[in-house]
């Protein structure tokens, strides 16, 4: 199984618990870590070096005993956590550094409690397509790091418990998750594939690397503001900071037929966007150009008769539908797929014409 756009690693980790070897690719260095932590396979005395080295940095965080971190570089942290929350955190971070060795699985499994007990503190809120923030008066976690704090620190031993819980069941079969464009899946090492499950970003201009910035900045993944919207440039479909600009000035590389209407659709999108129409438009054309270029690329990968499944969500741009499930259908057919087809797998959210479909076919050279 192949999944080219592995975000968080689900995909190959359900594949690997079922019975199935599964290679998965992602272009976020931060998501290729946590992919393969989360399919690692742990052994018991992993899971034992971790849960005593997550005791030993709750014992050192309640009694005060380490040196804080640096708070990390990301913008307006006060926004993310409040006072309290921000200090339990970098003084958790400093006794993990302290505790674990970096690259090993003990150090892999803590990170990953790391990541859930900083998201749990912040003030992030995910009941929305996009993340928001919530009140930071509604949920104060200043007792965090206040004089009553107990001398036995429970937040990250919650964390650590939840993940080494988890990492004691490992799936049957191997999942790999490996760094790489999926625009350029032909070179990938490993012989060819039976089945592609896939969700690529949606054209809905969602930036992924906006909400794993919290993440990232804390594991050293990005140190600069500038940094994220590179990455995001580089994704499909991303719009964050500096790639929002880029957009502006790019021009098409002509080297993939876009689909048929997709003209008046971007000539439409242009008239009803007045300032604005022209970047969008460069975007809806530079993503299915970027998934042209995949579609193309990931043949070379694939056996006879093997069947691929895109989960894709159609959007709207100042009412302008954009069909991409259409779009993606007439881009597999023109690249040779057979028995393309389309079905509806449910409502995305409040607008009914926004949608989540699969839309597969098989691949017959």
């Amino acid at each position: 199984m192949l999944d080219p756009f592995s975000g968080t690693g689900t995909t190959p980790l359900c594949a690997a618990e079922h019975g199935h070897d599964a290679v998965a690719i992602d272009i976020n260095p931060f998501l290729v870590w946590f992919g393969t932590a989360k399919t690692a396979v742990y052994d018991s005395e992993t899971v034992q070096a971790a849960a005593e080295a997550g005791e030993r940095i709750a014992g050192a965080v309640a009694r005060r005993s380490t040196e804080p971190v640096a708070v990390p570089p990301i913008s307006n942290p006060e926004r993310w956590w409040d006072a309290g929350s921000l200090q339990y955190l970098r003084t958790t971070r400093a006794a993990i550094v302290k505790e674990s060795e970096k690259g090993t699985s003990v150090r892999d499994l803590l990170d990953v409690a790391f990541c859930r007990c900083l998201i749990r503190l912040s003030n992030a809120a995910f009941n929305h397509q996009s993340m928001s923030f919530k009140d930071k008066k509604t949920e104060p976690h200043m007792l965090l790091w206040s004089e009553e704090l107990p001398q036995e620190d429970g937040e990250f031993r919650k964390d650590v418990d939840f993940v080494l819980d988890a990492a004691r069941t490992n799936p049957s079969r191997a999942a790999t998750v490996v760094h790489g464009d999926s625009r350029a899946v032909g070179g990938l090492q490993g012989g060819k594939f039976d089945l592609l499950i896939t969700s690529p970003p949606y054209p809905n201009r969602m930036s992924y690397i906006r909400e794993l910035r919290p993440y990232m900045y804390w594991l050293g993944y990005l140190k600069a503001a500038r940094q994220a919207g590179e990455m995001d440039w580089e994704a499909i479909g991303g719009t964050w900071g500096s790639a929002t600009s880029r957009l502006a000035e790019w021009q098409p590389k002509g080297q993939v037929e876009l689909p048929d209407g997709m003209e008046a659709i971007l000539s439409q999108i242009r008239a009803e966007g007045e300032k604005s129409g022209h970047l969008l438009s460069n975007y809806v054309r530079k993503y299915f150009e970027d998934m042209g270029e995949h579609i193309n690329s990931v043949r070379a990968v694939l056996k006879a008769g093997a069947r691929v499944h895109y989960i894709v969500g159609n959007s709207t741009f100042y009412d302008v539908l954009v069909p991409t499930e259409r779009l993606y259908a007439e881009m597999l057919q023109r690249a040779g797929f057979t028995e393309v087809g389309v079905a509806t797998i449910r409502k995305r959210n409040s607008k009914k014409e926004l949608l989540e479909f699969d839309v597969s076919a098989t691949w017959t050279p």
